[in-house]
């Protein structure tokens, strides 16, 4: 487990705070977008619950090129030009020496809460098979019958059973090659008939959009951070959203008023049962907002077209770009070079993280912007490969990439740095490190 406890560990410690920064910033989005309907802020929030996920686990990739553009400044000369010397990711957060020690438990820790949170989603998908398997079907007669086959063309959708169990507390849709709506025993007799098509059009809209399916999809796409309490909030965000989506959709099959007065009284009438919710499946009841329902769905219409509309979409995709690349860039990496797990001295230079150099760092002049190169307006990003002395001097310097117009300014500069010795097991070793030197024109 040793060699991948550091991107275990650097996937959990950035989850930490770039799942804070990225819900922040889908509520700006989902904000700005709140006039284009609930079907945009629903994608607004299942796109922070995919990044949710994905962000921390894309920190472990190689970044540089993009870190180095939103370097923390060393160093900056006036004028029409500035030179920014940085240590590999190009960050001042760098990396995070921990205890070898610590780090195993925290990565045994976590694998533990990840296979809870694995076992706890197959036993609810057990339990909803089981579930599904004991459903009695309901034979569709009179007006309920020709409501189901209007809502079955409306939406085209065939194939859909009316099922009932008294193991369910409001109206669910489950199923995936087989689709039920399933209905609590005691809502058959005690729902007036109107309130019934109510909720056949309403779980008729989550089949046509597949919210079953996606719905799985989404719960495991989370289980890596399960764990963030802020996963709490984004998946009600995503239920509400998904549920105001579904009643825009049922109340354009009928009057939208006398959808709403319908649902006021499903909302009255599910009140007086237990809330146990039956997990993963998809129902009306879903999100406990009804009255954010109801206000959504009868008031004024007033939806921003053309170029405001554009404008807004724009506005937080640029947002959503710049919250990624900002987090990307701004990773902070697990150090588990510690000397409680190295029993010699090696024979060479250990590679250290750069982050931890970067504070090893004494003195030492910065790099110069070369005229010429500036007249030329060259500017990029010079990668070198450095060996540092047990003296705490640079013994060998390296070119991996860069403008050659640059690099020479660079060599000249990093060459005269010192840094303090880097002690392991007490005693100086050598080490290797990256250095990114950035030069950039004032635009």
């Amino acid at each position: 487990m040793r060699s991948s406890e550091p991107w275990l560990l650097s996937f959990l410690l950035n989850s930490l705070w770039q799942i804070p920064l990225l819900f922040a910033a889908g509520w700006i989005a989902a904000r700005a977008l709140r006039r284009l309907g609930p079907a945009a802020e629903h994608r607004v929030w299942v796109s922070v619950l995919l990044m949710a996920s994905l962000l921390p686990a894309g920190s472990a990739l190689p970044w540089d090129w993009l870190r180095a553009q939103v370097a923390f400044p060393a160093a900056h000369h006036p004028g029409d030009a500035h030179v920014t010397a940085v240590m590999g990711a190009g960050t001042g957060l760098g990396a995070l020496p921990l205890p070898a020690s610590l780090l195993a438990v925290i990565a045994i820790a976590y694998l533990a809460l990840c296979f809870w949170f694995a076992a706890r989603f197959l036993w609810r998908w057990l339990r909803l098979r089981a579930l599904c398997r004991d459903a009695a079907t309901v034979p569709l007669a009179g007006e309920t019958a020709l409501c189901w086959a209007q809502y079955s063309a409306r939406f085209g959708i065939e194939g859909i059973n009316l099922a009932s169990s008294s193991r369910v507390f409001g109206p669910v849709t489950m199923g995936l090659s087989r689709k039920f709506v399933l209905l609590p025993v005691r809502m058959l007799s005690a729902m007036p008939e109107a309130d019934l098509h109510t909720v056949i059009a309403h779980e008729f809209a989550h089949i046509r959009r597949h919210d079953f399916l996606k719905n799985l999809i989404y719960e495991l796409i989370a289980l890596p951070v399960n764990y963030h309490p802020l996963l709490w909030p984004i998946r009600e965000r995503i239920t509400e959203t998904r549920e105001m989506v579904c009643d825009r959709m049922a109340s354009a099959t009928a009057d939208r008023n006398q959808y709403a007065r319908s649902l006021l009284r499903l909302a009255s009438l599910l009140a007086e049962g237990t809330p146990a919710r039956t997990h993963y499946a998809i129902g009306i009841s879903d999100a406990n907002t009804f009255e954010r329902r109801l206000m959504r769905l009868t008031e004024t219409q007033s939806e921003i077209r053309g170029v405001r509309r554009l404008a807004a979409i724009v506005a937080c995709v640029v947002l959503g770009i710049a919250t990624c690349a900002s987090a990307l860039a701004l990773h902070i990496g697990v150090d588990g070079l510690t000397a409680d797990h190295v029993d010699s001295q090696p024979s060479g230079p250990i590679a250290v993280a750069p982050g931890v150099m970067q504070g090893q760092r004494l003195n030492g002049p910065m790099p110069v912007y070369p005229p010429e190169a500036k007249k030329a307006k060259i500017q990029g990003t010079v990668v070198l490969d450095a060996i540092i002395g047990k003296d705490g001097t640079v013994e060998k310097l390296t070119v991996v990439s860069g403008p050659p117009a640059l690099q020479t300014s660079s060599l000249d500069a990093v060459r005269q740095w010192i840094y303090k010795p880097f002690l392991l097991n007490g005693e100086p070793v050598e080490v290797k490190t990256t250095i990114n030197v950035v030069y950039s024109l004032k635009k």
